[in-house]
């Protein structure tokens, strides 16, 4: 983002926070969204971009990683529909092989969410503590100044503030031994996942709350952090 002279952390929050409501709508895979993510990350900060164009590289990175994560993915005029019009079909194809260009065609990307699949089951945590990991690695993507933790360790540090929130064993000499990290590498981490929990029903942002608050989620948003 440093690169970057016409759009800020802001535009990027406001981006992938509408982003998550069009994965939702479009009812995609959840490693799509994590893929989305990355793209449009790795693209900014090795092209500069006109905040004009912010939300088409958003549309065209989701058109990107629903290529390499969907077995049906939306069609360009799905994405030309969402963005209600403000970017034509050509305009959507022409940024997907900017991206693409810029990318080096690698689209190949290990997320928190594959790492957070891994460590519930190496860890054995019940179904209402995966929820609330999920939940907190979503707010990560959010967040921009989370982008200097590993996704790995973002994973780690998820599962172990949802243990520690529910009163659970959070680390042990097998999680260390598999995810390579100590309690104290994943505790800084935690702590500011555990803000961007107790911010979460303050910020603007609220499309990782709401859809967390859904049924499919185990309503998990919409616990109560003083009584835990």
């Amino acid at each position: 983002m440093s690169k970057q002279g016409d759009i800020n952390e802001k535009m990027r929050a406001i981006l992938i926070d509408w982003l998550v409501d069009v994965h939702l709508k479009f009812r995609l895979q959840n490693e799509t969204l994590f893929l989305t993510v990355n793209i449009i990350d790795r693209f900014l900060s090795a092209y500069q971009i006109p905040r004009q164009k912010l939300q088409l590289v958003g549309v065209t990175a989701m058109h990107i990683a629903c290529k390499y994560e969907e077995i049906y993915a939306p069609e360009v005029k799905d994405y030309v529909y969402v963005t209600d019009n403000a970017y034509t079909r050509e305009e959507i194809l022409d940024m997907e092989g900017k991206i693409i260009a810029a990318l080096g065609f690698n689209m190949t990307h290990t997320s928190s969410y594959r790492f957070l699949e891994r460590y519930s089951r190496v860890h054995g945590i019940d179904e209402r503590t995966y929820y609330l990991a999920r939940y907190l690695i979503e707010l990560a993507l959010i967040e921009y100044k989370m982008i200097k933790y590993a996704p790995s360790n973002i994973a780690c540090s998820a599962m172990y503030l949802a243990c520690k929130i529910f009163k659970k064993e959070a680390w042990n000499n097998k999680m260390s031994r598999v995810a390579k990290y100590t309690e104290s590498q994943v505790r800084p981490c935690a702590k500011d996942l555990c803000v961007l929990l107790q911010h979460a029903s303050k910020t603007s942002l609220q499309a990782v709350k709401k859809k967390f608050s859904y049924e499919k989620y185990m309503e998990i948003s919409k616990i109560q952090l003083d009584r835990h």
